[in-house]
């Protein structure tokens, strides 16, 4: 073995693996969120995302024209998504597990640090609030509880007319109104409250037979 092999201690090189495909993409991402919140979104750069990665820059300009644009498709890739019953036979349930979704996703550090970094930076910039909203929040079913009620009211679980933006937005709206008041999560049990108490009476499943079983 030639010194040419060894490291300054003497033991020898393991050649890097070259990443490629989906496992290369998924590096970039989680390099670009992870420098997004130790710089924030305007002092990001390519350099800093391909340092961070492990790989070249050329490897990041093949697919992407900013640091920006990595930033929303990782956010896309790891936004959480509903995924209600396929039979349509657990709405309660379903609410509930939307909910839960969108408060675990805020317990992930990186994850939540990046958001509340980008809603920043959207407060100055329309078109990056735009973007966020068509690119990822839009892309990936809109309001929590969205895609669940959508998908109960295709079943005929659901009166469709019931389904106003008002409605979209209350279980959004109290889960973000929880945090305010007590800079805390809501529990499973507060969860269930505003399933139980609010959602479902909105849609016409509360207490008492559906209205479609009233005479």
């Amino acid at each position: 073995m030639t010194d040419r092999n060894r490291t300054a201690d003497g033991d020898a090189r393991t050649p890097a693996r070259r990443r490629r495909g989906e496992e290369l993409v998924a590096a970039i991402h989680e390099a670009a969120l992870e420098e997004t919140v130790e710089h924030g979104l305007g002092r990001l750069s390519m350099e800093g995302i391909a340092r961070r990665a492990g790989t070249a820059k050329t490897s990041l300009y093949r697919r992407w024209s900013s640091p920006e644009d990595i930033v929303i498709e990782a956010l896309y890739r790891t936004y959480p998504m509903e995924e209600p019953s396929p039979g349509a036979d657990d709405l309660r349930g379903d609410l509930i597990a939307a909910l839960a979704l969108m408060r675990d996703g805020a317990m992930q550090p990186v994850h939540g640090a990046v958001m509340a970094a980008l809603l920043e930076e959207a407060r100055r910039r329309p078109d990056l609030h735009e973007r966020l909203y068509s690119d990822v929040f839009d892309a990936r079913g809109g309001r929590f509880t969205r895609t669940v009620l959508l998908h109960y009211a295709e079943h005929g679980h659901i009166d469709p007319a019931r389904l106003t933006p008002v409605v979209f937005d209350i279980g959004e709206a109290l889960m973000l109104k929880y945090g305010l008041d007590t800079f805390a999560l809501p529990d499973d049990a507060y969860i269930a409250a505003i399933v139980d108490q609010a959602i479902l009476p909105a849609v016409g499943h509360g207490p008492g037979p559906p209205p479609s079983a009233r005479v």
